[in-house]
């Protein structure tokens, strides 16, 4: 196991940010995958202020579609998955949340039945 830490600071404009801490003063190889292939683009910038890299991965447009898109950040090094994000995009997210809305409603109205019957059973 590394002593990388990666952490997530924003997605913000198309570009993964975080902050990667490590107890070298090596530059850290990382590498990003989507469907077990590279991503290319990733930067990684030395912080001396604050002590840790600066990791920014561009969210590559060819990536986005309908489902759920995940990528992986490693350590070249060992193969460890340091950091993932999923980015949920089109149809089959609607598909997730309208299904999702009628179990909420059918457990909601199976409450309230469960409710009544107590409140009549206990009068």
């Amino acid at each position: 196991m590394s002593d990388l830490k990666l952490t997530k600071t924003r997605l913000f404009e198309g570009v993964w940010e975080g902050f990667l801490t490590t107890s070298g003063r090596v530059q850290p190889e990382l590498e990003v995958t989507h469907l077990n292939e590279p991503v290319l683009g990733l930067e990684l910038t030395e912080d001396t202020e604050n002590g840790h890299w600066i990791v920014r991965v561009p969210v590559p447009v060819s990536a986005l579609s309908d489902g759920v898109q995940t990528f992986l950040i490693r350590d070249k090094a060992s193969g460890e998955v340091l950091e993932s994000f999923s980015i949920l995009a089109g149809e089959a997210l609607g598909d997730d949340i309208r299904a999702e809305i009628t179990l909420l409603r059918e457990e909601l109205d199976m409450l309230k039945r469960a409710f009544r019957r107590h409140c009549v059973e206990t009068m």
